[in-house]
């Protein structure tokens, strides 16, 4: 008997701890689209002729010149009494964490009437729990900020996440943003559907080798495929299994968009969208960006302001206003009252080793990886899970050198080689601190 209500005990307790784990999810069934509340302010605006304007919030794949592109000349030709303009704030290699603190910038300050929002792909390593935080974070300011205004949660396709559509099942990221559409009533296209149900019967090859794609972010993701057909008779979805060919993976999902718009077009009340209480308290509602030059931050050491003419300056000005280099020696320090911190940077060749301390710990990061033949937009985590009240933050520039060639992929080697100058300077670029809480000033 004793035995026995020990047994009950122990099974009560794992469901327990399985209960609170705040990174447990339920997948999802893979459904074509979800009309919930629908899109009734956007779809009103248009039928009454209105000027329109679409948020493209996402990663590379909404970058690419694919289904937004596609989608937009969609409402074009359908709408022609309106006047639909494009919010492009998309950037590749990016999730909802870096989604949260863009927001403000990227979006909410060209007072959107719809946003479409594209980070199932590049969340699908994030936890669970900053999922939630993200995306839940996303949704509160746009309610906040325009009560208005619509949302659209969008769901694309890997070939590593393949498996779970065609099995019925949402990947965990996808599943996740699910809970939130759900509390938020707001409609979902699972533009990954029809890809999985063409691949499934032998129609579709997920990754041609034909067309290799070699960078995460920028232009180059932006390719106009010459092959519509395969030579085996299949579509051939994209080069890499990630990014779709314009003219045969994004037709796909832009098809999939025009299915479900004309469903989620015919729900919902016109009106102000209800604000619930969130479903975590710690959502990141409350996030701040801050420029580097703001009071409360103190720059040390040798470091310089860009001109808008130098060439990082001008290639990031329409996400960094102002960029900084810091040398070898010169630090940035502050303190903010929240729970985490995090800068906007850059990922480059000539990138330094940095040291980050916070409350007196200290770690070390490299910004540069194997990608680094050029330049792009990073997050530098700082601080994480903190405890909510008042920390100090030093991050410092070291003059430790490192071997950049063997950090770089081995078929990005041969750019070293050649070009030994673009990796010699060991700079640290940076251009916005973001927080979820405030700078202590």
């Amino acid at each position: 008997m004793k035995l026995f209500a020990f047994l009950l005990a122990a099974v009560a307790m794992l469901t327990a701890g399985a209960a609170d784990d705040p990174n447990r999810f339920e997948p999802r069934a893979s459904e074509p689209y979800a009309i919930r509340g629908g899109l009734p302010n956007f779809y009103r605006k248009l039928h009454d002729g209105k000027d329109v304007r679409i948020a493209y919030f996402g990663g590379s794949i909404t970058a690419q010149n694919g289904w937004r592109v596609q989608s937009l000349d969609y409402f074009r030709k359908l709408f022609q009494n309106a006047k639909i303009s494009e919010i492009n704030a998309a950037i590749g290699g990016t999730g909802s964490d870096l989604g949260v603190f863009r927001l403000d910038a990227d979006v909410l300050a060209h007072k959107p009437d719809l946003v479409f929002v594209e980070f199932a792909v590049n969340d699908a390593g994030a936890r669970p729990l900053n999922i939630r935080r993200s995306m839940e974070g996303i949704v509160r300011q746009i309610r906040k900020r325009f009560p208005e205004t619509d949302i659209c949660f969008v769901y694309t396709v890997t070939a590593a996440s393949l498996n779970d559509f065609k099995n019925g099942k949402l990947p965990r990221s996808a599943s996740v943003m699910e809970e939130i559409a759900d509390h938020y009533a707001i409609p979902t296209v699972n533009m990954s559907y029809e890809v999985a149900r063409l691949e499934k019967e032998g129609k579709l090859t997920m990754k041609d080798a034909r067309q290799v794609m070699t960078r995460v972010s920028g232009d180059e993701l932006n390719v106009e495929s010459k092959i519509p057909t395969g030579e085996d008779g299949k579509i051939p979805f994209a080069g890499d299994g990630v990014h779709p060919y314009t003219n045969t993976g994004h037709v796909i999902y832009t098809q999939s968009l025009m299915r479900a718009l004309p469903v989620i077009g015919k729900a919902g009340t016109p009106g102000p969208h209800p604000l619930p209480a969130p479903l975590r308290a710690d959502c990141w509602d409350n996030t701040s960006a801050v420029p580097l030059n703001a009071s409360g931050i103190t720059l040390n050491g040798p470091y310089t302001e860009l001109p808008a003419t130098d060439p990082a300056a001008r290639q990031f000005a329409n996400r960094l206003p102002a960029l900084w280099r810091f040398e070898p020696g010169a630090s940035i320090e502050f303190k903010f009252k929240g729970t985490k911190a995090m800068l906007y940077d850059l990922y480059g060749p000539d990138s330094a080793m940095i040291e980050v301390t916070v409350d007196g710990k200290s770690r070390r990061l490299r910004r540069m990886d194997g990608y680094c033949t050029y330049r792009r937009l990073a997050l530098c985590p700082l601080a994480d899970n903190l405890p909510d009240e008042v920390h100090t933050v030093k991050i410092t520039v070291l003059p430790e050198k490192f071997d950049k060639r063997q950090v770089l992929f081995e078929r990005n080697r041969g750019d070293f080689d050649k070009n030994p100058g673009k990796y010699a300077p060991y700079y640290y670029y940076a251009g916005k601190l973001f927080l979820v809480g405030e700078l202590v000033k």
